[in-house]
């Protein structure tokens, strides 16, 4: 990768980290608490995936008027099944499943998990051939998260939740992978769009099925957390995220380990939060193993003979 693509993929994938860093929080607001539920998780799973999916069908008929439309073809349909599975229906739904019982700071566990899985199914996907510095980095930092997360908790909670945030992590991986592997023919944007768009049959009837009987009841904070996961989580944080994993999976994917932070520092006015001088000290110290691992050699595999 050439200094000025990887630039460009690391600015593509801090804006898209950024704005995916407010999803647990807002994701929390949304579905509330066990003793104060709000919306229901399959509600805003499917909801914010509803409308994103209106918004890329304004925004498809917009490029095809323009005559930048590119529609994906045959051999393609399984791979935005693939991503829809991970980003529309699997992340997502057994996040807000997760986040019902646990607060957004234990379930920042599964963004300092992505990495990892992310890094793992690019190197697969795309053939490259990390160095043993790079996974030593990736490791560390993976780590660090994991023991903040935990000594932040006073343990790691037991139970459904924890599953639960495996599947979100497990999927996410696989559908932030398959829309990169769509991005260099559809482009970011219209991956994505796709995506939402061929998901409508599904996501809008589960939407209207699963909708609060007295939307008048569910607080004022539990609709803007759903109206941020549906615009900035499910739609326009995909146009960045998946252009920068199109330029360098491998490489971008370690940026998420800083979004478990970014997290916890949207979380402070949003749902009471306390930022303090340790999170502040781990934050450096994760921060320091993504710029290692940055330096680290990524090298395309070899030729088979």
């Amino acid at each position: 990768m050439s200094p000025t693509h990887e630039r460009e993929a690391l600015f593509w994938g801090l804006v898209g980290v950024t704005l995916f860093a407010a999803t647990l929080p807002m994701t929390r607001l949304a579905v509330g608490p066990a003793e104060a539920p709000q919306l229901s998780p399959w509600f805003v799973t499917f909801g914010r995936a509803a409308a994103a999916g209106l918004l890329s069908v304004a925004y498809l008929r917009w490029q095809h008027v323009r005559g930048r439309l590119n529609v994906p073809v045959r051999a393609q349909w399984p791979l935005l099944g693939t991503t829809a599975f991970g980003v529309i229906v699997g992340f997502p739904l057994f996040l807000a499943l997760a986040l019902r019982t646990v607060p957004s700071t234990h379930g920042a566990v599964v963004t300092a998990l992505l990495p990892l899985s992310t890094a793992v199914l690019g190197a697969l996907w795309y053939r490259q051939r990390p160095s043993a510095g790079f996974w030593a980095c990736a490791l560390a930092g993976s780590g660090l998260v994991l023991g903040f997360m935990a000594w932040r908790a006073g343990g790691l909670y037991l139970g459904a939740a924890n599953l639960y945030l495996l599947v979100a992590m497990t999927t996410g991986a696989f559908g932030y992978i398959g829309g990169a592997r769509l991005t260099p023919s559809l482009g970011a944007e219209q991956a994505i769009c796709w995506v939402l768009a061929c998901s409508l049959p599904l996501t809008l009837p589960v939407a209207w099925w699963f909708a609060p009987a007295a939307p008048g009841a569910v607080s004022a904070m539990a609709w803007t957390g759903f109206a941020y996961v549906a615009l900035f989580s499910m739609w326009i944080g995909f146009f960045a995220w998946y252009r920068a994993l199109a330029l360098g999976a491998v490489r971008v994917s370690q940026i998420q380990l800083v979004q478990p932070f970014l997290s916890l520092l949207f979380a402070v006015p949003l749902v009471g939060e306390r930022l303090d001088a340790t999170t502040l000290v781990f934050a450096l110290a994760v921060i320091a193993t993504v710029y290692l691992g940055k330096k680290m050699p990524i090298q395309p595999a070899r030729n088979p003979a």
